[in-house]
Parts: structure tokens; C-alpha cells; sequence
């Protein structure tokens, strides 16, 4: 069952441990349900396995590995958060330095992409076109009349526009009326026309789609629906490079004993569960799925025991993550995989960005966050953590999952 948790319930022997910050940083509430549906201490089920098989992951690693400026991203030991916390370690993915977007989101769309114009291509020519030929611009002239397309609140519509960008095609994104005009200005940096919609996130998801019928463009989306999962599989393929690195980097000698991770629309979690439980098998981590309150459509559809749609009225400060339509290609994945789904609050989004930054030197966006607020909230509450197996000997992995990709926002949150 769905619990609500307020401060009367707060942890106050771990508020004192912090020392520096926790005390500020207790959330006031949260919602949180376990997952009865989980599988538990077994190997992935090939049901799982196949949304996102192991040879997609891989070839989405090599093919992102050969472009220009790959690098891993770093995996930060934050060790003063452990110590606070009474963990035995906390490490986070930093993104803040994925190619020039500053994002995770720089390997889903943008392979995507490559992807789209590869069979187009080899349609067009009755030919086997490679990745690498796109690489390359081998088919710069049918390239250029090609049009992709994607809705965004800024992330995945600046990866398809920079993918479209360096693979030479035209690009169309989508937006709602609450996307900031510095995203806009990001995205349009990249070469692509930007439209905007009344509306939220899944308003501009159906505006793109359509447009798409109208103009025989192609729907490069992070999300899915009835009919359409080949593309959102591939970008989610890319995501799971992510994971695939951090576990290569992991420092200690036995692995995550937790995850927390962003929510959104659920891809990118689907992936990552994916990978890990692929890697890891019957010790599967601890998952949890961490969601802003306006835009809980994962913990709502945990609740209703299937899919379940969230309309949002308020925009939470985690734009990348407020989205109201579960992806159906993700949520079989995390029905299966996820212990545990919890909503945050906006309220102590700015603090924690200026916490990493001021102790960590990692520059934090605003949906970055989340995970390690969903980790403070469960440390924080005696049932949570209880209910979570949280003790001295858990290792818990977050995923950073952007920089300041919206500079003056940032500025706004942390001065």
C-alpha cells in the first residue's frame, strides 16, 4: 500500500548524525509503496532481458564509443553524504560532462538518430547502409531530406537535435509552454526549428506524433506506446551504456547493494534495471524509483497495479522528469524489477544542488538530484529505512543525470 510519510515520522537521530546540512535537508514528505509484483532473488527473466537485449547494449557501445569526444563519465565517491547518512558508501554517476550536452540524454537520441537515417537510407538505396556510413556522411544529400522529430522539456529534444546535427538531417522538436526559453535557446543552437504547445510534457509528446503522420517525418521519442517500440528501445539501448560504465568503475569490492534512480517516463530506468540485473543476476540490487510529486506516474500506476496516467497541473522544478504517460516498452520492466517507488517534493532541489557543488565540486542539474533526495528521504523516515534494508553496510548508486543544462536556472538554485 501506498504510505504517506510526513516530519512526524522523520528520523531524528539521523537528522543529528549529519553534521553539516541534514537537518535542512529532511523532506517534509514523501509517498512511498513497495512493489508486490518485484522478483526477487532471482536471474533476469527472459521476458526482461529481451526488451533490451544484451547484443543492443553492446552495439550501442561501440557505435557511441567511436564518436568524437566519447569518454567515460566519472563515478563520484561521496563520502561525506555516506558518513551523514550512516552508509557505508554513496557513489553518483556524474553526466555533467556527456559530450557537449552536459546530459545522459546525449546517448539515447542522438544514437537514436543514427539509428533512423541507417534504415531509412538503406530503404531509399536498396542497399545496406552502416552505422558507419552516417558516421561518416556517406548519404550527406538523402540525409538532408529526412526529418526527425521529438517532443521535450529539454534534454532528449537538445540530443536529437545534435544528432540530427551531426548526422546531417532536419529536425523538428516540440516543446510545452513551460519549458524555460533557455532550453529552447539549446535546443535551436543545434540547428532545429523548435514549435510550442499549450499544454505539459505529454501534450507536446501528441503534438510531435501528429505532426509526424502529417509531414512523413519520423518520431524519435524517449518514450513509447501501443505500436510504437523500436525507436524508444534504441535510445533507451544508449542509455544503458551508463550503467554498463559506472558498474565497470565501481571502487569496492562488492557491488550496489541499492539503487535509486529518476523515474520520468520510466526508459531510462528500464534500461538501467536491465543491465544491472543482467550483470548481477540473483543479487540483483535493492531498486527504488524516485519521482517529483506533480508527476508521479510510476508510483501511480505501482499503486493501480498497471499502467496509470497522471494529468499535470503544476511543473515541478525537475523538468526533465515531469512527465505524466508511462512509457509501455519501460513499465513491464519496472514491474518486474523495481522494490520500490517514491515522490519528492521540489523543496530542498536547490540545496542539494549547492551542497554537490560546494562539497563535491560536481555541478548538479535539478533532475540530477533526485535519486540522492529519494536516498535522504528514506534515511530520514525509521519505516523507510527499515522497510529499504538501509544500514551501515549498504552501497547505494545514483545516476547524476545532467549538469547546469539550463545555465540560469541553475544560477537561480544555487546562486
Amino acid at each position: 500500500m501506498g504510505l504517506g510519510l510526513g516530519p512526524e515520522n522523520r528520523r531524528p537521530d539521523q537528522i543529528r548524525q549529519a553534521g553539516i546540512g541534514l537537518e535542512e535537508l529532511a523532506i517534509d514528505h514523501v509517498r512511498y509503496i513497495r512493489n508486490d509484483q518485484v522478483l526477487t532473488g532471482s536471474a533476469c527473466p527472459a521476458e526482461v532481458s529481451e526488451v533490451l537485449p544484451e547484443s543492443a547494449r553492446l552495439s550501442a557501445r561501440a557505435t557511441i564509443a567511436g564518436w568524437e569526444g566519447y569518454q567515460p563519465t566519472r563515478l563520484c565517491s561521496l563520502k561525506r553524504f555516506a558518513v551523514d547518512l550512516g552508509l557505508e558508501a554513496v557513489c553518483y554517476k556524474d553526466e555533467s560532462s556527456r559530450f557537449e550536452l552536459a546530459s545522459f540524454k546525449s546517448l539515447g537520441g542522438a544514437y537514436a538518430v543514427q539509428k533512423v537515417l541507417q534504415r531509412k537510407i538503406s530503404q531509399l538505396t536498396d542497399a545496406q547502409v552502416t552505422l558507419e556510413d552516417i558516421q561518416e556522411r556517406r548519404h550527406s544529400e538523402l540525409a538532408s531530406a529526412i526529418t526527425v522529430v521529438a517532443a521535450t522539456d529539454g534534454n532528449h529534444g537538445r540530443s536529437v537535435a545534435w544528432g540530427a546535427r551531426r548526422f546531417g538531417c532536419r529536425c523538428v522538436i516540440y516543446m510545452h509552454e513551460q519549458v524555460s526559453s533557455g532550453r529552447q535557446q539549446a535546443v535551436e543552437a543545434f540547428g532545429a526549428r523548435v514549435e510550442r504547445v499549450a499544454g505539459n510534457y505529454d501534450d507536446s509528446v501528441h503534438a510531435a506524433a501528429s505532426a509526424a503522420r502529417e509531414n512523413d517525418w519520423i518520431v524519435v521519442s524517449d518514450t513509447s506506446w501501443p505500436g510504437y517500440e523500436s525507436i524508444p528501445r534504441e535510445v533507451m539501448a544508449g542509455y544503458a551504456l551508463m550503467s554498463s560504465e559506472a558498474m565497470e568503475q565501481w571502487p569496492l569490492e562488492e557491488p550496489p547493494t541499492h539503487i535509486f534512480i529518476q523515474g520520468g517516463c520510466g526508459g531510462m530506468a528500464a534500461a538501467i534495471c536491465i543491465d544491472l540485473w543482467d550483470r548481477t543476476g540473483t543479487e540483483k540490487p535493492m531498486i527504488v524509483v524516485v519521482e517529483p510529486e506533480p508527476a508521479a506516474c510510476l508510483y501511480e500506476s505501482a499503486c493501480a497495479g498497471g499502467i496509470a496516467r497522471v494529468d499535470i497541473t503544476t511543473e515541478s522544478v525537475m523538468a526533465g522528469l515531469s512527465c505524466g504517460e508511462v512509457s509501455v516498452l519501460a513499465w513491464p520492466v519496472l514491474q518486474q524489477s523495481v522494490d520500490a517507488f517514491l515522490t519528492i517534493s521540489d523543496d530542498q532541489v536547490g540545496t542539494l544542488m549547492s551542497r554537490l557543488a560546494n562539497e563535491e565540486s560536481i555541478v548538479a542539474g535539478e533532475s540530477a538530484v533526485a535519486g540522492l533526495a529519494g536516498l535522504l528521504a528514506a534515511c530520514g523516515n525509521d519505516q523507510l529505512t527499515r522497510d529499504l534494508d538501509l544500514s551501515p553496510s549498504s552501497r547505494i548508486l545514483l545516476f547524476g543525470t545532467e549538469g547546469a543544462t539550463d545555465p540560469e536556472i541553475y544560477r537561480q538554485l544555487v546562486g
